[in-house]
């Protein structure tokens, strides 16, 4: 493998370690058992990857590499064994606040790679990150990502624009990457700690 496709294939296995733990603290926050603290850390680690994969047409990441399930299962293990913490609730919010901005910029790249559209590469990145959340929610009985008002799509959107925006104009796999990653955490962490959310629409049922 060229250096390019080895940075993405390690942040790939960081990406999906780093979703699954948020699956396993989902799972943590509901009181389940061993088996389901993996299996929501494996849905959630390889879902949003997965339905890229599919949609791009490239062969399913995890198939013929089980190692990113056992990544899964392994963060899953570590936040067992942690056992009762106050400050779960919150890892889970900052554990999946970076999960997003790595996958943001990791499912751009990959569909860049593959020739895809800059543009199509974009929502490649933003899905990558909102599915596999989606079906933890789901899963654990919580409103979804996208039903909330919360800054997290649009913080996804932003990172992955700026790393397909820099990388066709030239600039280097890492800056482009690192530019873009800290685009969408930062604008998800002030999400975060002040609070912001997205205006709703000012003609809902209320108003009619």
């Amino acid at each position: 493998m060229d250096a390019l496709t080895t940075t993405l294939f390690w942040l790939d296995y960081a990406a999906v370690a780093v979703f699954g733990a948020t699956g396993a603290l989902a799972a943590a926050h509901r009181k389940h058992d061993i088996v389901t603290f993996g299996f929501f850390a494996a849905i959630t680690g390889v879902g949003g990857g997965t339905l890229r994969d599919l949609l791009i047409g490239a062969p399913v990441f995890w198939i013929q590499r089980p190692g990113y399930v056992v990544a899964c299962l392994t963060a899953a293990l570590a936040i067992w064994l942690l056992g009762k913490r106050g400050w779960r609730f919150r890892a889970l919010l900052w554990l999946d606040a970076l999960g997003m901005a790595a996958y943001a910029v990791v499912g751009t790249a990959k569909a860049l790679n593959l020739g895809v559209h800059p543009f199509t590469a974009v929502v490649m990145g933003v899905l990558t990150t909102a599915f596999g959340g989606v079906i933890r929610d789901v899963l654990a009985g919580e409103p979804s990502i996208l039903l909330r008002r919360e800054i997290y799509i649009t913080a996804a959107l932003l990172g992955a624009s700026v790393f397909a925006l820099l990388t066709g104009l030239g600039v280097a796999f890492w800056p482009a990457g690192i530019a873009g990653f800290f685009a969408a955490f930062g604008l998800r962490a002030c999400a975060l700690k002040l609070g912001w959310s997205l205006p709703g629409f000012a003609g809902g049922e209320e108003d009619a």
